[in-house]
């Protein structure tokens, strides 16, 4: 081809240009930059001795045989070869610019990769596989220092372990049969070991490889311990704030109880109304005695996440009514005015679920109102859902307290005065309602009652 574009530019001159030695140098000259550009070195320093017997034979009329003749033949192919040379080296500088730009972003995206699990496990499953899929690799396989596993990009793939081992205990890249065995650093430390087969990139860039996996294997490892050293604090807390609530609230009815025994085994000259009076008071705190340790195991199931709904599609005046009668104790001291909006259709939902929400919000407006005042329950849709509040006359509830009070064990830094509870109640509420796909929340203001509403869709 490079001969062929000599020729073309030799006749084309010859025959129709008719141009001087000049012009002809300088259109062999082009010819061998742009096949120097696009062939490399090797074709252009053939086209440029060729061009130069071309030029003496065809367009040096004396030939040789004149001395200046041999100056412009010298400096021709001296400046022929320079500037193929030139251009050959730019063009390769360039290409290999590119190929080190390609492998800056590939990195870039194994990074990302890399950065996507917290799982130390999942991380080295699919380590492998991201490298040949993001490298263009034909294998890889990978080993941890203080795991036995090799992990591999493909079950078939046959990867010597004692090759692997070495590279770790060494800590250097090392090539055997065409396989590159690349130590993976933290540093100083060397926690593993990877190899590639088929890789086309660079030392540098299997360098860079191998760090950027250990940096990924110590993160995950890291983040697995603060989780888990997270997940015990947080279950020692939870266990003391259980104990101390449980154990508070325990004392109140076990004393009641060992009170009214204690009158009922010690005073014979009890008449009939009186004694009714002390089983009743043992009644109602063995009833509340239950009804703190069923609170207690629920907020553990609720926890653990062994629940299920059963949803369907029901009517909410309905759940309210149920809700209102099991509430009853709690609102004796207070008028209920219901208020739900005409028209609303069955919703789907867990019946028993909602029931006991209500029940819980019912309980506290109760409890935490004084006695006489109101308190106010209503349903209605707004955008699209199914809006259920409670309000009350309490004391209200801080700003900055309202993002905290439906915390497990929390109680409001007044309203644990004023009622016995476990901070139980409201913690419940917002697992079921988020279970259901809705929302709770709280609006108040200290000294004017609060308002507990929450949300479900009405299709979800």
């Amino acid at each position: 081809m490079a001969l062929l574009l000599l020729a073309t530019i030799a006749a084309a001159e010859r025959l129709w240009v008719l141009a001087d030695s000049t012009t002809v140098a300088l259109s062999f000259l082009l010819a061998v930059l742009i096949v120097s550009a696009y062939w490399g070195l090797r074709v252009a320093l053939v086209q440029a001795i060729a061009a130069t017997v071309v030029f003496n034979f065809y367009f040096l009329p004396s030939g040789i045989a004149v001395p200046q003749n041999w100056v412009a033949l010298v400096s021709f192919l001296t400046t022929a070869i320079v500037a193929s040379n030139l251009s050959d080296r730019a063009r390769r500088e360039a290409a290999q610019a590119t190929r080190r730009r390609k492998e800056v972003e590939r990195l870039y995206a194994f990074s990302q990769q890399l950065l996507a699990s917290e799982s130390s496990a999942a991380l080295l499953n699919v380590i492998p596989s991201e490298v040949v899929d993001t490298f263009g690799a034909d294998g890889a396989a990978l080993i941890i220092s203080s795991r036995e596993t090799i992990y591999c990009s493909r079950p078939d793939l046959r990867v010597e372990r004692g090759k692997l081992n070495a590279a770790a205990s060494r800590g250097e890249l090392t090539v055997h049969e065409g396989v590159e065995y690349i130590p993976l650093r933290v540093g100083v430390r060397t926690i593993g070991a990877m190899a590639i087969q088929g890789n086309p990139l660079s030392r540098e860039s299997l360098e860079a490889i191998g760090g950027l996996v250990g940096l990924a294997v110590e993160r995950a490892n890291a983040m697995e311990m603060l989780t888990k050293s997270q997940a015990e604090q947080e279950s020692e807390r939870l266990r003391s704030a259980l104990l101390d609530s449980v154990t508070h609230e325990f004392r109140t009815p076990l004393t009641g109880i060992l009170a009214s025994v204690t009158g009922l085994l010690t005073a014979s000259s009890l008449d009939e109304k009186q004694r009714h009076e002390l089983l009743t008071v043992i009644q109602e705190e063995a009833e509340r005695l239950n009804r703190l340790v069923g609170e207690a195991a629920e907020v553990a199931q609720l926890d653990a996440g062994k629940f299920t709904l059963e949803i369907r599609p029901n009517s909410i005046s309905e759940v309210i009514k149920e809700a209102l009668a099991g509430a009853g104790n709690s609102l004796r001291e207070h008028t209920v005015e219901v208020a739900v909006a005409p028209g609303i259709p069955e919703v789907p939902f867990d019946f028993e679920r909602v029931r006991e929400v209500i029940i819980h919000l019912l309980e506290n407006a109760g409890k935490y109102s004084p006695a006489g005042t109101p308190i106010r329950i209503g349903a209605a849709v707004d955008k699209g859902k199914l809006v259920t509040s409670v309000a009350d006359r309490g004391s209200g509830i801080d700003s900055f307290e309202q993002s905290l009070i439906f915390d497990k064990f929390y109680r409001g830094h007044n309203q644990r005065y004023a009622a016995p509870g476990t901070g139980m109640g409201l913690a419940i509420c917002k697992v079921l309602v988020e279970a259901h796909g809705g929302h709770i929340s709280v609006v108040s203001q200290p000294g004017s009652g609060s308002v507990f509403s929450f949300t479900l869709p009405m299709n979800p």
